[in-house]
């Protein structure tokens, strides 16, 4: 039995930060459902390592940080920090080389021994105006 805590750990340092397919197949339930910032719903440990692959070919050294956890028995929420190099094509933008950082949160639902779903809210403008898409909204 594993706690939602530990879980997710894994699933950043070992699955993301490491790109461990293997590890996603045993951490991830045959029903895991997730829902990213930067894409679509996918399903099962095979759908989101699709995903992972995606994200990694545009951005090296991809990196997801740990800033905090809430968790109970079988939820957890994680406010988050990824990172990377833009190298491949990311919202349309060919690769510019630069490193771009953003903030965002993560809600699990675990079952004590695998992540069953994953829900992502990233600042998806952050990273589209660090890649030159869109300009800065200012305060009123």
């Amino acid at each position: 039995m594993a706690s939602a805590k530990q879980l997710i750990e894994r699933f950043y340092h070992e699955v993301w930060n490491q790109a461990d397919e293997n590890v996603a197949r045993l951490i991830l339930d045959p029903e895991f459902r997730f829902r990213a910032s930067l894409g679509p719903e996918k399903r099962g440990p095979e759908g989101f390592i699709g995903y992972m692959r995606l994200i990694h070919a545009a951005l090296a050294d991809y990196t997801c940080e740990i800033e905090d956890i809430v968790e109970d028995v079988h939820r957890a929420a994680a406010r988050m920090r990824f990172s990377g190099r833009h190298r491949g094509t990311l919202f349309g933008v060919a690769a510019t080389g630069l490193q771009i950082a953003w903030s965002g949160a993560a809600f699990f639902e675990t079952n004590g021994s695998k992540i069953t779903a994953l829900w992502v809210l990233g600042d998806v403008d952050s990273v589209k105006q660090q890649l030159g898409l869109n300009a800065a909204i200012d305060a009123p």
